[in-house]
């Protein structure tokens, strides 16, 4: 299954992070390709977003599932394609390093199925780990801006 991970150091305090990161609306705005989601319950949502398969260009509707709300270190989340087989899961993670300063970690693993599933996975296999990363840096660079306007 293609899978991507990538860490951000920022100096926020972890509670913050959390704060951020326990609230969908703050974060499925920041996935690369967003064009709209709609929360079903505080633990499901819809996601749509526009994604590009090699020359392909697709709207993909996900469903989020959140597995586990861990404050405040980890959110998991399985995903499931409404309109597209495909499937998978991550997690944001956050690791107290000192009082004012927390690890994030964005993990992202999707695959295809069905008879375009090899063709989709091939591209998969390099677009989830540059979502991930992009995706964590999103969130980052969110919290951290929110940190500062309200300093």
């Amino acid at each position: 299954m293609p899978s991507g991970t990538h860490q951000v150091h920022i100096d926020v305090p972890i509670e913050k992070v959390w704060e951020f990161v326990s609230e969908m609306d703050n974060w499925a705005p920041l996935v690369p390709g967003y064009q709209n989601h709609k929360m079903i319950n505080p633990r499901q949502s819809e996601w749509t977003f526009k994604g590009e398969f090699g020359r392909m260009h697709k709207m993909v509707t996900v469903r989020v599932d959140i597995i586990e709300w861990v404050e405040p270190s980890k959110v998991t989340f399985n995903l499931t394609g409404l309109n597209e087989k495909v499937v998978g899961h991550g997690y944001f993670r956050a690791d107290k390093i000192m009082e004012t300063s927390t690890r994030i970690s964005g993990n992202l693993e999707m695959s295809a199925a069905g008879v375009k599933g090899p063709v989709l996975n091939t591209v998969l296999k390099s677009m989830v780990p540059h979502t991930s990363e992009l995706l964590t840096k999103a969130v980052s660079d969110k919290i951290v801006k929110s940190q500062v306007a309200v300093k």
